[in-house]
């Protein structure tokens, strides 16, 4: 029999059980979903277990393109299927032939892949759990489709999953209602190495955005309060941070334009971790307009390097600025409100540095390694 792993308190799961990760969207992808997936695969891999991901085979930033139906990342076997339909809902039937080997599949976000399997659990039988990931809630396009279809084809579909992760305390609460005693919180792991101390040490009128330019991260609003800010002082500088999406990147420079915004906001797409820790180190604060996260991944990355955070105060967002008083929350619909918020952060970490800027070791509870026993539990449970 393979010998038990047993992490720390977490009950025994054996060497070499086999995960299989579905997720829409992977590496080479960079986002923070693709993120997570990626940071889990590689503890897990250190713990002697045996994860791998089955994934779409086109990136919904660059459809054109067809990755290798195969390959190996860092130590995890993926594997790339084709879709058809919306990146909303992409089909995907294939997956059912990439499960034999698995002893647990876990899904990641809610979508195609979380109704497929469940509907389909006759056809492969296997141990199912899930981590939410915001759900689909991330805009309020289609609200009442989205309502319905959340409590109809994801309420049946809950009932087949021996276990679902809320990635937060909102969406834990959110499922809690559709999987009674199902639903336990394990917020995403952040990789706190990665940005560590990157700040400028010195405060600086310099933001910082981090995150795909989607629709709910609401991009227009962070260009509107710098025009705020260069009202007052033309010396304010935001660098954006991330990959085109739903805003391409030749509308971001449109919307700079029209703002004015040229000597000011600054895209940077596509950075890898050393160029976007460049960036950081001559910044002072963190912005985020999002109207909706799924857990606040770049908001808690922004906090290991240092950057002092205003944010939109989302479900997600909110319940972090109650764990960490550093945080501070401001309505962007309001660009002259939430220029007055930067503002007053940038003040205060000028008079007051050691109680306003974000210390590392307060975040512990983000680590990998923390976080992987909960997620050892969390198998443990449902298997």
């Amino acid at each position: 029999m393979t010998a038990p792993f047993s992490h720390r308190s977490a009950p025994a799961v054996p060497v070499g059980t086999r995960i299989v990760h579905v997720v829409r969207q992977f590496l080479p992808n960079r986002g923070g979903l693709e993120d997570v997936v990626a940071n889990l695969c590689r503890a897990q891999l250190a713990l002697g277990l045996k994860p791998s991901v089955v994934t779409l085979d086109r990136l919904f930033s660059r459809p054109e393109l067809v990755l290798p139906a195969s390959e190996v990342i860092d130590g995890i076997p993926v594997t790339r299927i084709p879709f058809r339909g919306s990146t909303r809902y992409p089909l995907a039937p294939q997956v059912f032939s990439h499960l034999r080997d698995a002893d647990l599949v876990h899904v990641h976000a809610i979508d195609f892949f979380f109704d497929a399997l469940a509907l389909g659990w006759l056809l492969h039988r296997k141990p199912l759990v899930a981590t939410t990931h915001g759900g689909f809630f991330h805009t309020s396009d289609f609200a009442g489709l989205k309502t319905l279809w959340f409590n109809g084809p994801t309420r049946l579909s809950a009932q087949v999953y021996r276990g679902i992760a809320g990635c937060s305390t909102n969406d834990a609460r959110m499922f809690e209602r559709l999987a009674p005693g199902k639903v336990r919180v394990i917020e995403n792991g952040v990789d706190l190495d990665k940005f560590a101390g990157a700040s400028s040490p010195d405060p600086q009128r310099r933001l910082v955005s981090i995150g795909r330019f989607s629709k709910n991260k609401r991009p227009d609003r962070l260009i509107a309060t710098m025009a705020a800010l260069a009202r007052r002082d033309p010396s304010w500088q935001l660098d954006m941070l991330g990959v085109a999406s739903d805003w391409t990147e030749g509308a971001l420079h449109k919307a700079i334009a029209d703002a004015g915004m040229e000597q000011n906001v600054t895209i940077h797409l596509g950075l890898d971790d050393a160029a976007a820790r460049q960036v950081m180190s001559r910044a002072s604060l963190f912005v985020s307009a999002s109207e909706f996260e799924g857990f606040g991944l770049a908001l808690v990355e922004a906090m290991s390097a240092g950057l002092v955070p205003v944010v939109q105060p989302n479900a997600a967002f909110a319940g972090l600025a109650s764990k960490f008083p550093v945080v501070r929350t401001v309505d962007f619909a309001d660009p002259d409100e939430a220029a007055s918020a930067v503002e007053q952060a940038y003040a205060d970490l000028v008079r007051y540095p050691g109680n306003t800027r974000p210390r590392l070791f307060d975040l512990a509870s983000y680590s990998w390694h923390e976080v992987t026993r909960r997620y050892l539990e969390f198998y443990a449970a449902a298997l």
